[in-house]
């Protein structure tokens, strides 16, 4: 016999998990161990015909063969079956179950536990991967079990997986009018009188922005239904969350005392909490059953345990904007708009000539205005003087109800009459999204999925690079200042794998701390104070971009390692291709200002909230999706580089780039961008001296033939020069140049990635070639080599063919140095390349017989015409006309008399 168990007070969970687990072992019956919860009990008196349900009582325990336990992982929650699980004749024990991290005493012999909203998804998973169709009857019953463990997918333990089970049911034909009869069946009239007596006694207490309340309500027997009495308590007095105890006796000297509880409150886990008295259950949702005990003592200890894990909430200094962009009462209309398309915000502060907030102008504001006609006109007239405000301190719940209550889109921060910085509504829905998320990840730890916090950094990175992280954000604290890692550095720790000595060799770190008196020279200020801890850093400062860089030359610890570390700023691009205007701003501009979604998260490194990860665009949900993702649609035009970062992390990391992102760079090119705004600007570092360092990148990476070709597939070889192409002809002379590169540069005396990219160039149009190799800034040998190609090439196309002894080719060909030669070869037909070839690695390699000494000592005068005598001897060597010293001699006798 095939068992499958229900815990005690079964509910639909339970009961839909049983159901399907039938189908998937064909002759098991259900068992509830002891009784169910009122809805249940009243679903079953209609529908129990339709399941194979016995009676506990009419098991034959010598004849079990099975048992499969559903929605439990403790024995005391199987009411006397639980002696089952020590029968000998036992061969099986199973158990499925959704609630992670808690310990069981079952010793199963497999599980399947995972964390989804209701144990009966993972059922369905299974009946859909076995292809097996249900009954509606069946079918409805799974349903109502997701429906209920997550609130039709509304608790926050929901997942996807619970929505696509659920879909699957509606088509296996779950009824829905059943499932909206018995999902809120309502109260029972027991539990109606209950909730009357608790409204009247409920206790409360507002902790750090957070309502919980509690109460004991003292019955003669045990109460059927208490959890959905506790859920009506949260729904009707809108509180966080909730104790409610029942207590009523067993006999004179016994009671039995149980508690549910209920969450709404981010980062809490009633699961931990309730598990320290032996109960459990979800984060949100738990319960537990005690016999004797003092029922105030228990339920103290579990308020004061969840007071304690209720986290402080963010405040304004942590949300705000800062500095804060401010314009005078007299600026037009006309200027603050430029000053909103430049920096992207939604409104701007008014501020006196003393820096005393006046006002606020919306962009909807200045938009009425020049709809009107009134560009000229001071902002003073339209701007919004009727202000709330708010301090540093103010905690997120406060400036949400704020902004709720009065419709205001964003809130400036005052400090002692200063204005210090904004919050907007979208800083606000950013954060609420954020907390969201952290407390699904916390959930989802258990399936190998975690965040980085700085324990994880520590094992991760080498030792002396989590030393040197440790004392720059300690010397940060000092200053007051937050300190955070940016960009590819976290990206490289989110994308590692496994715990190692991760040496990265390029590290980025943001200072941000305005409204704690940090200034414009905060990067700089810091790297100062590090290299005073380590002399062997070389430091240079960039004054324009607010950066200082710390570098490490071959040193014993830290090898070649650059620190840049930067003030947090925002800037705006003059016009496409230009370098950037930089102004000290916040982190979440710094990160905004970025490329892509995967470089824009940051790591703090200070305390409080020290480990946090900052991702304020998805970053981590497009590294778990392994494609690359730009910022915003703009990125391409105002920086093609980027289009080259996005092609090389893409081949590097093995990523997609997503759609969107390949839209914006195909439109970017094809738009013709790049050509006018070249035209009409002397200085394009986006098309020079920034993209040759791209292609450095590219060129001198081992994945650098993919990168170009996706490139090309792009469009983007246009950034180069427009009439560039990967077409067959290119790829057959780069692989040509790898094989001369591998053949006649093994030492790489030469350096490959320049090489390359003048093979690129020497592609183009003899025209075209020089203005190319100056537009990129190469090194002038290289210049002069490709100003100087299209005639070497031209005199060894048509010298060559016509010399008929080795010493004739090697006239001609060793006035070009092997550069040179290899381009040569590169665009040359076959016959040319093998002569060339020859040379490089016969005929170069041709040592003289004789030398002047040699003819000295032979009694020839030295003079002038020794260069022609050794001429004429290596020539007749290379001829093979001589083949050693003694013909060498004979051949001077004969030709050259003394």
């Amino acid at each position: 016999m095939d068992l499958i168990l229900c815990h005690t007070t079964a509910d639909f969970d339970a009961l839909g998990a049983a159901v399907g687990l039938t189908r998937l072992l064909p002759g098991s019956k259900i068992v509830l161990t002891g009784g169910s919860h009122p809805p249940v009990r009243d679903f079953l008196a209609l529908h129990r015909d339709e399941y194979p349900l016995i009676e506990r009582r009419s098991v034959n325990p010598e004849k079990i063969r099975s048992l499969t336990i559903v929605d439990t992982q403790q024995r005391d929650r199987l009411g006397k079956a639980a002696e089952w699980l020590d029968l000998p004749n036992l061969k099986e024990i199973i158990v499925y179950d959704h609630h992670l991290g808690q310990e069981s005493d079952i010793s199963a012999t497999r599980s399947h536990i995972s964390s989804v909203g209701a144990t009966t998804t993972l059922i369905v998973e299974q009946l859909q991967q076995q292809q097996i169709s249900l009954t509606p009857a069946e079918a409805t019953v799974m349903a109502l079990g997701i429906h209920v463990d997550t609130g039709s997918l509304t608790f926050d333990q929901s997942t996807p997986q619970d929505a696509l089970a659920l879909a699957w049911l509606m088509q296996q034909g779950a009824s829905l009018s059943v499932i909206s009869t018995y999902r809120d069946p309502g109260l029972s009239l027991q539990l109606q009188q209950l909730l009357t007596k608790a409204l009247e006694n409920l206790e409360y207490i507002c902790l750090r922005g957070y309502t919980i309340a509690w109460i004991t309500l003292k019955t003669d027997a045990f109460v059927p239904g208490l959890s959905s009495l506790a859920s009506e308590l949260v729904e009707l007095t809108e509180i966080d969350a909730i104790l409610l105890a029942n207590e009523y006796p067993l006999s004179e000297s016994d009671s039995r005392l149980t508690v549910i509880g209920r969450s709404q409150i981010p980062k809490t886990n009633l699961n931990l909490l309730f598990q320290l008295l032996g109960g459990g259950g979800h984060s949100q949702a738990a319960s537990l059953n005690l016999r004797g005990v003092d029922s105030q003592a228990i339920l103290k200890q579990l308020l004061d345990g969840l007071k304690a894990q209720i986290p402080h909430p963010p405040t304004a200094r942590d949300l705000m904007s800062s500095p804060v962009r401010t314009i005078l009462p007299e600026t037009t209309i006309a200027e603050a708009q430029r000053i909103l398309l430049r920096y992207g915000n939604s409104g701007l502060s008014v501020v006196d000539t003393q820096g005393q907030l006046v006002g606020i102008i919306s962009r909807r504001d200045i938009d009425i205005a020049l709809h009107h006609g009134f560009s000229h006109a001071p902002v003073k007239g339209y701007m919004t003087t009727n202000l709330k405000t708010i301090t540093p301190d103010t905690t997120l719940p406060q400036i949400e109800s704020l902004m709720v209550t009065y419709d205001i889109g964003r809130l400036p921060v005052l400090k002692n009459g200063e204005l210090v910085g904004i919050v907007t509504r979208t800083d606000v829905l950013r954060e609420l999204h954020q907390e969201r998320d952290k407390d699904r990840e916390g959930r989802e730890t258990h399936r190998g999925k975690s965040n980085i916090n700085l324990p994880q950094l520590q094992n991760k990175l080498a030792p002396q690079l989590w030393q040197l992280l440790t004392i720059a954000s300690q010397e940060a604290e000092k200053r007051g200042w937050h300190l955070y890692l940016v960009g590819g550095a976290v990206r490289d720790l989110l994308l590692a794998e496994a715990a190692g000595s991760l040496m990265i060799n390029d590290i980025d770190l943001v200072v941000d701390g305005f409204h704690k008196s940090a200034d414009v020279g905060a990067g700089v200020e810091l790297a100062k104070a590090l290299q005073q801890l380590y002399p062997a850093a070389r430091l240079e400062i960039h004054g324009a971009f607010q950066t200082a860089a710390l570098l490490w030359h071959k040193d014993p610890e830290l090898d070649s390692l650059w620190v840049d570390i930067a003030t947090a700023r925002t800037e705006f691009y003059p016009y496409p291709a230009a370098n950037p205007e930089v102004e000290a701003s916040s982190i979440r501009q710094d990160l905004y200002r970025r490329d892509f979604t995967m470089n824009a998260i940051a790591l703090r490194l200070t305390s409080p909230r020290s480990g946090e990860l900052l991702d304020f665009f998805g970053g981590l949900l497009d590294l778990q999706a392994k494609q690359i993702r730009v910022l915003h649609a703009n990125s391409f035009i105002e920086d093609p580089t980027r289009i080259y970062r996005g092609v090389r992390f893409a081949v590097r990391f093995r990523f997609e780039i997503e759609p969107q992102t390949e839209e914006f760079i195909r439109y970017a090119i094809n738009s013709g961008v790049y050509d006018r705004t070249s035209q009409q600007n002397s200085r394009t570092p986006a098309l020079q001296t920034r993209l040759k360092t791209e292609l450095k990148h590219i060129l001198e990476a081992p994945y650098w033939k993919s990168a170009l070709q996706l490139l090309d597939n792009l469009g983007a070889l246009q950034c180069i020069h427009p009439t560039l192409k990967l077409d067959g002809s290119l790829l057959r002379q780069l692989r040509l140049l790898e094989r001369c590169l591998r053949r006649f540069d093994a030492e790489q005396t030469l350096v490959h990635w320049q090489m390359r990219l003048e093979a690129l160039i020497a592609y183009l149009a003899p025209e075209y070639r020089v203005k190319v190799a100056q537009n990129l800034q190469l090194q002038e040998d290289s210049i002069v080599r490709l100003k100087n190609l299209i005639q070497s090439f031209s005199q060894v196309m048509e010298y060559l063919p016509t010399l008929q002894r080795p010493s004739q080719v090697v006239q001609l060909l060793r006035q070009y140095d092997l550069p040179m030669l290899i381009l040569i070869a590169l665009q040359s037909r076959r016959e040319i390349r093998h002569q060339i070839w020859k040379y490089l690695t016969v005929w170069a390699n041709v040592q003289p017989l004789l030398n002047g000494n040699d003819l000295k000592k032979l009694g020839y005068k030295p003079g002038p015409r020794y260069r022609q005598i050794l001429d004429d001897v290596f020539a007749a060597t290379l001829d093979r006309v001589i083949k050693d010293r003694a013909e060498a001699e004979e051949f001077l006798t004969k030709h050259y008399s003394q």
